[in-house]
């Protein structure tokens, strides 16, 4: 079983120490386009091996696809990350490029690969990827929910006391700030959330989990990387395992919901197939509305891309 991770910065790097310490695959392969630096981290991660106790290989190359060749899953993490001041639509001129040429690249090599997009901004990106591979919509998907759904959990255990092992959340919509809560959908071992919150503490919750990832930017100057690069982990898993994990995914609506050919991210069951199925829960109308919203708001990227003639396929 192999594995790639396209970008090895500090979201690459991350997803590819966990997939090697928790044994995701016999070998991982970490690709960067600057001389070293992937060559560099992946013998770090297996310099780490004898002391944690894991078996799995990292290999870094440098632009070298071959090396990558019958890959079960890559998981794409190029491109800028985001500066103080910088929205994540900012990104999306440089980024697309990015996606689109290591897309090119991956399918050359590995024809059968499940594709992952981590990069930002994350529904356009993952857009990109989707029309260049030319692959079917459960083959292409971003990673977004699993990290906005993190963090929100993370928030809650923090505020209630206990721990994030027993707090289960779904969220929809785009990646970031109109991103689309479901506190009707969240459980804290089982027990609604709202029986043991106050709305506006839960409020207060969802808006600091809808800037998330700002405001990381502005304690750090730079975007998260541990949260980011574990969630992506978490999905190849749930795919190399076929475990049938129930994960909110970015990926092209194609009905459900009442949306078609938007990129957004709604619960699917992932497995060795990738999306084995797309979940549709009965929304009321707050919620219907909030993912209207955040549906309009990534056609307007998608449509600002499309005018820079960059989302086109190969």
């Amino acid at each position: 079983m192999k594995v790639t991770v396209v970008g090895a910065g500090n979201v690459g790097a991350t997803c590819a120490d966990v997939l090697a310490t928790r044994e995701i695959a016999n070998e991982v392969i970490l690709v960067d386009i600057k001389e070293g630096i992937a060559e560099g981290k992946a013998l770090d991660i297996w310099q780490k091996a004898p002391i944690i106790g894991y078996d799995s290989r990292t290999v870094g190359v440098t632009n070298d696809y071959a090396r990558t060749a019958g890959s079960e899953v890559v998981v794409i993490t190029s491109g800028l990350p985001r500066k103080p001041g910088m929205s994540r639509d900012d990104l999306i001129g440089i980024n697309a490029g990015i996606v689109k040429s290591v897309t090119e690249q991956v399918v050359a090599h590995s024809p059968n690969a499940i594709i992952i997009v981590v990069s930002n901004p994350l529904d356009v990106m993952t857009y990109q990827a989707h029309l260049t591979s030319k692959l079917p919509r459960e083959k292409v998907f971003g990673m977004a929910g699993i990290l906005d759904t993190a963090r929100y959990r993370a928030f809650l255990a923090e505020a209630l006391n206990v721990s994030p092992k027993d707090i289960q959340a779904v969220l929809m919509g785009g990646h970031g700030d109109t991103m689309v809560p479901l506190p009707r959908y969240t459980t804290v071992g089982g027990i609604p959330v709202t029986e043991l919150i106050g709305k506006a503490e839960l409020d207060a919750i969802v808006q600091r989990t809808a800037v998330g990832g700002g405001e990381l930017v502005k304690l750090m100057g730079t975007s998260a990387w541990y949260a980011p690069g574990a969630a992506a982990a978490q999905m190849v898993e749930a795919i190399v395992r076929d475990q049938r994990r129930v994960f909110p995914v970015c990926l092209q609506l194609q009905g459900e919901y009442g949306i078609n050919g938007v990129y957004l991210g709604a619960p699917v069951i992932l497995g060795k197939n990738g999306v084995e199925r797309v979940i549709e829960l009965q929304l009321n109308d707050e919620e219907k509305a909030l993912l209207e919203t955040s549906r309009g708001h990534v056609k307007e990227v998608m449509d600002a891309l499309d005018k820079m003639g960059s989302a086109q396929p190969a």
